[in-house]
Formats: C-alpha cells, structure tokens, sequence
C-alpha cells in the first residue's frame, strides 16, 4: 500500500489543483463518457474481458472500500473468475447516473494529460432469466491519462457502497434501466413519460414492450380516453377567441338532445357549463336504466362530470359550423401545433404497429377498438411527444386572446377543497398565487394523466396501459415537479 499512498494524497488534494470543471458540450467531457462507456458498457456489463484490458493503463490501481487493494493482474483475474465466471446465471451490472458525473481537466505546460472523473453508480443484478433488479449505489472516482496518444484508466476508486431500492425516489428516474426495473416492480406493461421544463416538451420517453421481447417505439400510439376533453375544450376557446362562437350563447340555438327536447332546462345549457361539468348531465346516458340522457339537477348549480355534456357540445358545434369536430380539430390544433399522430378517429392514417395494447389487473389483454365515429369526450389517440407539446401550448394559452385564457383559468366551480374546474381543465389551488392545470383519462386498458404549472413553466404527461396504472402516478409527479407536485398529490389524497 506504501507505493499508492502518494495518488491517496493527490486525490484528496487534486480539487486545489484542477481546472474548472468541464461543460457537457466539452471535447474532453464526451471523450471520458465515451471511455466510460466502452469499459462498463460493452466490457464490464458483458464479461468482456480484452475489451477491459485496453483500456486499463498498465499501472492500472483499484481501491474498493470493500474488497481493499488491487492492481491490473489481480483485477482482471478477480474480475474473470468472480463476477463473470458464469455469466449466464449471475451478472451483475453497473450503470452511470449520468447528472452526477463530473469531469475535470488536468494541465501540464499547458496541455490536458490526465482528467479526473467523479459520480456515482448504480448496480443491477440478474440471476437467470429474471429481470434486473436496483441492488446497489456507490460513488467512484476515476483518474483517465493520456499514454501515447491514448486515454487509459490507471486509477480507480470505488466507495460508499450500499443497498439501493428502485422505491429510493433520488435516483429511480436517473436512468433508463431504474425505470425498466422499477416498472417491472409495478407490472406496468408501457408508461410513455412527456416532461415539460421552460414552458417546452424536452423529454420523450417510452417504456415497455408492444410484443414479447419487441421494445415500443418513441412514438407509440395510445388511446387516451378522457384526455380528449381538453382537445375539445381547446378547440372550442379558440372558435371563442376568433369570434365565432360564445361561451354563454344557450346552445338550444343550434342543437337540442330529442331525450331532454322536452324538459324546459335544456333552455339554460351553455358551453362554459358542459366545459365545467355543470350540465346536471349523468357521465353517459347508458349508465341509467332507461339508457336515456336526463337532467339530474338545474344546470349551473353544481359540479358533476359528464362525458355527454361533451358529446352535446359536439354536436352543437357541428350543427352550426358545417363541419366534424376531427376537421375543426385539424384546422385549429393538430396541424399549428404539429400533432400529426393526433386523431379522434381510426382511419387510413392509422398506424396499427404503433398503437398500445391496454391490459387488465391480471395481465389480460383488451381487444382493441377501431373507433371510426369521433367522441368530443373520449377515445383520442396521440403519442407523447403530440400531447406533450399539445400540454406546453395550453400552459402559455396559446392563440387564444387573454381575455378567454384568464376564462379558462377561473375557478368556475369547486370540487373538493383546493381543487376546482375551470373551463377544459381541472385547477389545483397551490397556494401563494400558485395553480396547476390538470386533467387525467381512465378506460379499459388506459390510465393517463396530464399536468402543467404555468407559474415554473413545468409539466408531465404519463401514459399507460394497464387499468392501475395510476399507481405509478404519486412517485413520477413528484419526483418530476417538487414541491408543487407534493401539493398536488396532498390534494388527491386529503
């Protein structure tokens, strides 16, 4: 140990001496991950052993706060006869958490010779044919030098290991194999995750498999059931904001259910109640026993969420304006905001290989629907990406004048404490002048859920396809906006 203890020295002291550290953008910062990578991923993760060695410089030392002392040979031998002795029952793997890396240039005369590499790690072990489970973290610190035009590892220090939980929210999310694991953990077949920072979709990421041993692809399909509501309600304030339609206009003007044509309260129906849920509506008629659509109460005197008060908005705007709610969708949604994979309808368009398969509690598939006739409150189908910045542009009340966005955030009507509806959207009542715009989805084989902090310019969108896939919810809204996401989730659950 005697000849190491000068490096023991240095390490401890090096922060005094090294330059600044280095951006990601950096030359020397993507040339260490890349070495990063070709050691552990395709050497270390896969038992290549030769792939190992050329990277280690010949003076190669490892310090492990658990195993002491090593130098080249005896690693390499440790290493081949330990981990990857039969690599096909036992391996463990380790995996980057890439926002913790830190690298730093070390200058001689003027030249980088050497960078120091700092992080942390995390270690997954696969025993058969089961899948990788979180096991452990450490932090580590690399000292990478250039030998002959090479960069080599030469030194290598491995400390503060410890059992690691895919439940530890700090570092779940950090990487793709986390989430793979811990969604595995949950039985979740496909979780598509949009993150919104800035006021902009900035995170596409989607999870699973569509067929056994297939991955889903980035722009998978999912029907999103109720979050079609807020594409409705979208498209409505914008024929609001472009004068062509009236929030307070009694829609007995243009359209009048033949079920309700005789009850003097459909007189009152206006759109600014149907997008609150104030029609006194039931949520679909086929839930009565006549199967008939009713009034339940006075329209505008309480809240009580219906899907048919969406569907006689529909029909009203139809009535009036000669044209589909898919055409007016297109003209004033899909095609500004560039939601090609947007549809209220299954057509020719319609990519069947991208469009998720829902399941059940027990793993049981549902049938998927070909829905060909449009629903103002259900069934839409988008990819992340769509809806996300579909989400970003509602947040900035986009193309709507400020007068009707301000509508559209009013508290029109309370639901529960600190929770109210506004027009399109759920508002969360954060306190300090803080709100969040929310709405969420729920059909056979779909949880999903869409929320926006217009104040930090934050916001998730999270698609699944298993009926508890809200299960999830909690730790990803979290984790993914702080605070305001704990607000959030205290008001769900008081």
């Amino acid at each position: 140990m005697t000849k190491s203890s000068p490096f023991l020295l240095f390490c401890i002291l090096f922060i005094s001496i090294i330059h600044a550290q280095t951006k990601k953008t950096d030359p020397l910062y993507k040339t260490i991950m890349s070495k990063d990578s070709l050691f552990f991923s395709t050497g270390y993760n896969t038992c290549n052993i030769t792939q190992m060695e050329n990277l280690l410089s010949d003076t190669f030392e490892f310090y492990h706060d658990k195993g002491g002392f090593e130098n080249k040979e005896k690693f390499i031998i440790d290493f081949k006869n330990g981990l990857c002795k039969s690599p096909e029952t036992y391996q463990l793997k380790r995996v980057l958490v890439e926002k913790s890396t830190e690298i730093y240039p070390m200058y001689k005369d003027g030249k980088i010779y050497a960078a120091i590499q700092n992080g942390d790690h995390l270690f997954y072990e696969k025993v058969g044919n089961q899948v990788d489970k979180l096991v452990g973290e450490a932090k580590f610190t690399h000292l990478w030098v250039l030998e002959n035009t090479e960069w080599k590892l030469k030194n290598s220090l491995s400390f503060n290991h410890h059992p690691k939980q895919t439940t530890d929210n700090d570092t779940m999310f950090d990487n793709d194999l986390s989430m793979q694991s811990w969604l595995k953990e949950n039985t979740i077949p496909v979780l598509g995750l949009g993150i919104i920072e800035g006021g902009k979709l900035q995170q596409v990421k989607v999870f699973g498999d569509s067929k056994k041993g297939i991955s889903v692809p980035q722009n998978a399909s999912f029907n999103v059931a109720s979050l079609t509501k807020p594409v409705t309600a979208m498209v409505t304030l914008r024929l609001v904001s472009l004068g062509k339609w009236d929030l307070d206009e009694p829609l007995d003007n243009y359209w009048t259910d033949p079920d309700v044509i005789s009850d003097p309260r459909h007189t009152k129906l206006t759109t600014r109640m149907i997008l609150s849920h104030q029609t006194g509506f039931p949520n679909w008629r086929w839930m009565n026993t006549d199967r008939k659509l009713n009034f339940q109460f006075d329209p505008g005197t309480k809240y009580q969420y219906s899907g048919e008060g969406f569907e006689y908005l529909r029909k009203a705007l139809e009535k009036k304006l000669g044209k589909s709610l898919e055409q007016l969708a297109k003209e004033l949604i899909f095609k500004p905001l560039k939601m090609n994979d947007t549809s209220y309808i299954w057509d020719q368009n319609t990519d069947d290989s991208r469009f998720v398969t829902g399941y059940n509690e027990k793993g049981n598939a549902y049938p998927i629907e070909k829905i060909i006739t449009v629903n103002a409150a259900d069934d839409l189908h988008t990819t992340i990406e769509d809806y996300g910045n579909f989400m970003a542009s509602v947040m900035k009340g986009k193309k709507l004048k400020p007068e009707i966005f301000r509508e559209m955030i009013r508290k029109q009507v309370k639901v529960k404490e600190n929770k109210y509806f506004g027009i399109g959207f759920e508002i969360y009542d954060l306190g300090n002048g803080e709100y969040a715009l929310s709405h969420s989805g729920a059909d056979q084989g779909t949880r999903c859920i869409a929320i926006v902090l217009p104040d930090s310019g934050k916001g998730i969108i999270i698609f699944t396809n298993i009926d508890d896939g809200y299960k999830v919810y909690e730790k990803l809204v979290v984790h993914y906006l702080g605070e305001q996401g704990k607000k959030i989730v205290e008001i769900e659950t008081r």
